[in-house]
């Protein structure tokens, strides 16, 4: 469809105008205008909140509402990048957001270069992150944490390799280390082109901003009259066990709780009693737990529960938060899926691990890096020692089966012999190699690395809006998914009728003498959810949203009226 609003085009053309004004057109059977059901969720989320006071657009035709509407939607509708916007029919999509066409690919990429060039896209997402946590004070005091590493496939530079756990490979990539509630739903995240481990991240760069960001904390007062209440808690796996850590972060009021990655021994069975659990989608399981204290090292006392599966197998969970009951600390621990779960959802969704622009930024010199020198050392150091024991197992079940003949005997003693020979180089190599590494530093800054192990860093301002985008459709679609969920049993259904309605076909009926739009949703192939979609429908209308930009009030309906 071809622009039809010719007159503000030239008059913005011609600077005389700084955003085309919303003009809502009778339209019937638009396709994906289902995702204008989403409105109210994404703006109480807040998709519009602070962006006059972060981004700005040079005077044009596309104003700063529109952008950020159509990003939000694109990512509702599963349109998974900026590219894939050109197999999209603009004049249909145009009319979802009041325009006649929404914008080329080329001219979306320069806005999201504009919207960005100010480095203000981390800003406004810790401002959403900081209402989030206000808006839900439970969720903010138990905090998830952990790293999602980003394959990285192009070739404009040599990104560190990380191994990445789904595809039991090593390969070239960035880590992005989050912070979820308890469901799932995100707070933050922090980019690391260089990853120093989740350790360093929590203590460096995360603690110091859940300290100033997390409502709710208790007061120096109340911390000083009660010696075991904690700010927060934080959540997190085997990457991050460290009693040095934790201890640290306990003499910063600060709890923990995660797996023993040094469990010891089995306890007895008869320790265990079945408890009624429930889980964070509300579902009661029973579970097998028991609790003890355990110490770690000399200085750290911590409590242990332990999980008995049905095939005896114990997980071990430990924890400094000295007053929850050991039945919600399971629960917590185990809640931990959710954060994966969620990794897992936004990749096939919403396409997390996709590159926004193909620009790249230098790395400071003083960044520490692994040395590729002890690398090598390291890699060879492991081969040589993996071969040595091959070859003592060899030698170990080395015998002589046959009758005892001088010509077997002198045979056997001399493949004895050769193999012993091995032996003694591989454990000579080892040593050697051993001493090598000692002498070699592990970390290096890039400033000290050989010109061709030098990288740059993938850019980072246009990512973090989109995917701060993305969180605020995340949280939205959840939103509306729990009303569904007031008529539907799982959440994967829910989730699935969700996608259904933000790609199906609605009627727009603005009424300019009422100041409404009336928002028609299709019937759907399954009438099954019909109720679920009208009790939606319902909760929608109640919110009473205008849409931005516009005195429209949106009604939503479901069906075609007789």
């Amino acid at each position: 469809m071809a622009a039809t609003n010719t007159l503000d085009r030239v008059a913005a053309m011609m600077g005389e105008i700084s955003e085309v004004p919303i003009d809502f057109q009778p339209s019937n059977s638009v396709p994906n205008a289902g995702v204008l059901l989403a409105l109210p969720a994404l703006l109480a989320i807040g998709l519009l909140h602070h962006t006059q006071k972060y981004f700005q657009l040079p005077n044009g035709y596309y104003g700063l509402e529109s952008i950020f509407l159509l990003l939000a939607f694109m990512a509702l509708a599963r349109i998974k990048s900026v590219e894939r916007l050109r197999y999209c029919p603009p004049g249909e999509w145009g009319k979802i957001l009041g325009l006649d066409r929404i914008p080329e690919v080329k001219t979306l990429r320069k806005k999201i270069k504009w919207l960005t060039n100010e480095g203000e896209s981390e800003q406004w997402g810790a401002d959403l992150c900081e209402q989030w946590m206000a808006a839900d004070l439970e969720s903010a005091s138990m905090l998830y944490i952990d790293g999602h590493v980003r394959v990285y496939h192009g070739s404009q530079t040599k990104l560190p390799r990380h191994h990445v756990a789904r595809q039991r490979l090593c390969l070239r990539a960035t880590t992005d280390y989050w912070v979820n509630a308890m469901d799932g739903q995100p707070f933050f995240y922090i980019n690391k082109p260089v990853d120093p481990g989740l350790i360093k991240v929590v203590e460096g760069e995360i603690v110091p901003r859940l300290e100033k960001d997390v409502p709710g904390q208790p007061t120096e007062e109340e911390l000083d009259k009660d010696s075991l209440l904690s700010r927060f808690t934080l959540v997190f796996d085997r990457e991050g066990y460290s009693p040095d850590l934790m201890l640290r972060l306990k003499e910063q009021r600060i709890a923990c709780i995660t797996y023993h990655k040094y469990p010891g021994e089995d306890w007895s069975e008869s320790e265990f009693t079945l408890q009624p659990v429930t889980l964070v989608s509300g579902e009661v399981v029973d579970m097998s737990l028991a609790e003890r204290g355990t110490r770690l090292g000399k200085k750290l006392w911590v409590r242990e529960i332990r999980k008995l599966t049905e095939t005896g197998h114990q997980t071990s969970v430990i924890t400094t938060h000295y007053q929850l009951d050991f039945i919600t600390i399971a629960a917590s621990m185990f809640a931990r899926w959710s954060q994966e779960n969620f990794f897992r959802y936004m990749r096939q969704h919403y396409n997390i691990d996709s590159l926004v622009d193909y620009q790249i930024e230098t790395i400071p010199d003083t960044t520490a890096v692994v040395n590729p020198v002890y690398r090598e050392l390291d890699s060879q150091l492991r081969s040589t020692n993996g071969k040595l024991s091959r070859r003592l197992a060899q030698f170990g079940a080395m015998n002589l089966e046959s009758d005892i003949e001088p010509k077997k005997i002198e045979e056997f003693e001399k493949k004895k012999a050769a193999l012993l020979e091995e032996i003694t180089a591989y454990q000579e190599d080892v040593e050697q190699l051993k001493v090598q590494k000692k002498e070699t530093d592990r970390h290096i800054t890039v400033s000290e690395l050989p010109e061709e192990e030098r990288f740059s860093q993938l850019s980072t301002g246009a990512k973090h809006l989109i995917d701060t985008i993305k969180m605020v459709a995340y949280r939205a679609e959840t939103a509306m998914i729990n009303i569904l969920r007031e008529n539907m049993k799982r959440v994967d259904d829910a989730r699935q009728l969700m996608v259904a309605i933000y790609q199906c076909e609605a009627d727009l009926i603005p009424d300019h003498q009422q100041q409404t739009l009336t928002v028609r949703l299709h019937r759907l192939a399954n009438s099954s959810n019909d109720q679920a979609i009208e009790n939606l429908c319902q909760e929608l209308n109640e919110t009473g949203t205008f849409f931005p930009g516009t005195e429209f009030q949106m009604i939503f309906e479901f069906g075609i009226n007789s």
